[in-house]
């Protein structure tokens, strides 16, 4: 055996006996469960002869080709999307007199859902009749200038006065009319209060849209404020799961990968992902729309989504589980080489207690390291000052 040789054998042996803190640097430890994310990274070589590989323990493996997609599963949790959901408000103050839908109840747009008497929508009736009153007498005094007019028997200054004061108090008028509707009157009734003098003591609060009542927030002979929440009116089709997605896996998604609930029978895609990390649980929010199989999903179920990951033109491989290691915030494998190993940046997608799957730039018949990773690791940490 060459002095070199015997020499390097040594080192190989000393790295496997000691502990892993006095030979890798922070940041450098083996990958035992989930996936690390890959950074940018070139491949490094290390100077192996085939008696130092043998003294560390290092045995490879061939490498298997993965074929068409990869499923990953993601914990979440369904939602309704923003633009389905309506929030019915108390239009004035009042007095809850009756509700008549119930929580998860299927509601169709223009339903009566809750009934409200209130001494403001009184006065509001008042303040019309009275503005509607002004406007009819100033149209009137307009109709007499205009006759005085053409008869030159008033000035002209008059009669734009006239004008100025009928187009005011018609104004007047249609401010309270617009009072009114948002107060949830409908025009018959208006129109009613018009001609009849009649108030309505009470209100009926409709439903905006079609849908179900998700929520409810008062119940009857409660007193509310105006604009305060009543009713939360959803469309349920179709609806969003918001997946947490790690940090470490989200190369891995895209917009527009397939997701499906296997034990729900609904599938949708990705049509957002986050762009902010939650510092608590290091994941990303991605947004999958999904159909509800027939109403079998429903909002704030926990879910478990599966994402199908398709090859991209990187290939994908099938490598020991144990073959991957973690340094320096990358995953790495280590392939044998000519001049020894080759320890090359990798993408894990998906991981179990056997095999991982990954991505890289590997040819075929290349076998990666399935035994001797310590030694292997040491070494790698050694080429980071080099």
């Amino acid at each position: 055996m060459s002095s070199s040789g015997v020499c390097r054998v040594n080192r190989l042996s000393f790295v496997a006996a000691v502990a892993i803190s006095a030979l890798v640097p922070q940041g450098a430890v083996a990958q035992i469960g989930g996936a690390y994310v890959t950074g940018t990274a070139a491949a490094r070589e290390i100077d192996l002869d085939d008696r130092a590989i043998r003294a560390a323990g290092i045995a490879f493996l061939p490498i298997e080709r993965e074929r068409g997609a990869t499923d990953l599963s993601f914990p979440g949790t369904v939602t309704v999307p923003p633009s389905q959901l309506r929030v019915v408000a108390a239009p004035v103050d009042g007095l809850i007199e009756a509700v008549e839908v119930a929580p998860d109840e299927m509601v169709s747009a223009g339903q009566t859902i809750l009934r409200m008497r209130s001494p403001a929508l009184v006065e509001a009736q008042r303040e019309f009749i009275s503005a509607n009153a002004d406007a009819t007498l100033a149209q009137d005094r307009l109709r007499r200038a205009e006759q005085l007019l053409a008869a030159r028997a008033l000035p002209e200054r008059d009669f734009l006065t006239a004008e100025n004061e009928a187009r005011t108090r018609t104004y007047k008028a249609e401010e309270r009319e617009h009072a009114l509707k948002l107060m949830g009157m409908t025009e018959p009734e208006i129109e009613t209060l018009r001609k009849t003098r009649d108030y309505l003591p009470s209100i009926a609060i409709v439903a905006p849209k079609a849908g179900f009542v998700l929520s409810r927030f008062t119940s009857p002979g409660e007193r509310v404020a105006a604009a305060e929440p009543l009713f939360t009116i959803a469309q349920l089709e179709p609806l969003w799961v918001n997946i947490q997605v790690p940090s470490s896996r989200l190369g891995s998604v895209t917009v527009g990968s397939p997701v499906s609930l296997p034990a729900f029978g609904a599938s949708g895609h990705v049509i957002r992902i986050g762009r902010s990390v939650d510092p608590a649980t290091q994941s990303v929010s991605a947004i999958a729309q999904i159909d509800t199989n027939g109403g079998s999903i429903r909002p704030g179920l926990a879910v478990t989504a599966t994402v199908r990951v398709a090859q991209n033109g990187i290939p994908q491989w099938v490598v020991p589980s144990g073959s991957v290691v973690r340094h320096r915030d990358r995953s790495w494998i280590f392939v044998r080489s000519p001049n020894g190993v080759r320890a090359v940046p990798v993408q894990v997608l998906a991981e179990n207690a056997r095999d991982a799957s990954i991505r890289a730039d590997l040819a075929p018949t290349e076998r990666v390291a399935a035994r001797g990773m310590i030694a292997l690791l040491g070494e790698l940490a050694k080429t980071d000052t080099e």
